[in-house]
């Protein structure tokens, strides 16, 4: 892996002094909003039906306090962490995210060469293009994952499975939380499907998965295996009962099922249960270095970074997924060090507080200062 050198605070360099184009998080979601299309523009920031899954997962960060400890020395933060045997910069992932190409014209290739440089972990959606062995060759050192969505039959997976292994994937993922394709309203609004979706076939495999398609995984193939879309303590219970290694809490961003619950309130009942049996990522919301710390210190093993992708790969394509993890970092580590510790192992829940959110949720309310003309549909 290509390891740049970290951003570190204590380089005496005073924020917002330097040239670098890129220098708030939100900056990355206004030049995205001028590159994108409407449709292209929905389709990052819109969720199903009301859209209230999507806000809840802001509102449940939101509702999360920190109680920081002071007078310690933490002149040396560091917030890299050890994860599938390989060290990380960050306890990152870029989540999966299907049609990057819509974004950037490389695509998902873009995104796993910037996360790749930067030292993070990158998962690749089975609909993203350019596909499986490309991604694997644009970027042959990255801690590369791979998802799929179930389009055919059992030789269809086992096939998936095994172009994953021989490519240097170091984890296979099954989602399990899109049996049903939901309904994304601003789409309908304008009458619009993405091409991808036209082309789209195989649909009613994924209608028909079940735990036997976990079992068969695991059964004939040795490579840590992942289930995305669990949302209950009942059905990470199951996953464990089939000895699969990661527990994926996600709600797809909320733009599947509607009325869900916000992924961090979902996370403590999954930690409870799973009682370290399993590793644990997740996704919903997570826009912010502050976000991943609360993710971790409530349990999580890898937290998954969808939008801020999205919007950092439309502003910049590769050198822009890389700016963007680096200042995800520098927000991390003031976190860190604001807090009191110096690294992730020093934390534990003492450090978290419930409380009453500020912001109204949305899809950019962890961007204050943000302010995006809003579509009339």
């Amino acid at each position: 892996m290509n390891e740049a050198t970290p951003i570190r605070p204590a380089r005496n360099a005073e924020l917002g002094a330097s040239n670098e184009p890129l220098q708030n998080l939100h900056e990355f979601v206004r030049k995205a909003r001028a590159n994108l299309n409407q449709n292209a523009w929905d389709y990052i920031v819109g969720a199903a039906e009301t859209e209230t899954t999507m806000r809840r997962n802001r509102m449940a960060l939101d509702e999360i306090a920190f109680r920081p400890r002071v007078l310690r020395n933490v002149a040396k933060v560091d917030a890299s962490v050890e994860r599938f045997g390989r060290k990380l910069r960050l306890p990152v992932m870029l989540a999966p995210v299907g049609a990057l190409e819509i974004f950037d014209a490389a695509g998902a290739a873009a995104v796993v060469r910037g996360t790749g440089k930067f030292g993070a972990a990158h998962m690749l959606s089975s609909v993203s293009d350019p596909g499986l062995e490309k991604v694997a060759d644009a970027a042959p050192d990255a801690m590369r994952l791979y998802q799929l969505y179930v389009r055919g039959d059992d030789a269809f997976v086992e096939d998936s499975v095994s172009r994953a292994i021989a490519n240097g994937y170091t984890a296979f993922c099954l989602t399990v939380d899109t049996a049903h394709y939901s309904r994304r309203e601003r789409d309908i609004a304008k009458r619009y499907v993405r091409e991808s979706r036209l082309r789209s076939t195989g649909g009613d495999f994924q209608k028909a998965l079940e735990w036997r398609t976990v079992k068969l995984i695991k059964d004939k193939f040795k490579i840590p295996l992942v289930i995305k879309g669990i949302a209950t303590a009942e059905d990470a219970l199951i996953a464990l009962d089939h000895g699969v290694e990661w527990i994926y809490v996600s709600n797809h961003g909320g733009r599947q099922l509607d009325h869900g619950r916000g992924a961090m309130h979902v996370l403590p009942e999954i930690v409870d249960a799973v009682k370290g049996r399993a590793r644990i990522m997740v996704d919903g919301g997570f826009c912010r270095g502050s976000d991943v710390v609360k993710a971790i210190i409530s349990g999580a093993d890898l937290v998954g970074i969808g939008r801020l992708q999205c919007w950092a790969l439309a502003a910049a394509g590769e050198a822009g997924v890389l700016r963007m993890l680096e200042l995800l970092e520098d927000e991390v580590i003031r976190t860190l060090g604001l807090l009191g510790v110096t690294s992730f192992a020093e934390l534990d829940k003492s450090y978290l507080h419930q409380a009453t959110p500020t912001n109204m949720p949305s899809v950019f309310s962890a961007f204050p200062l943000l302010d995006i003309e809003p579509y009339r549909y």
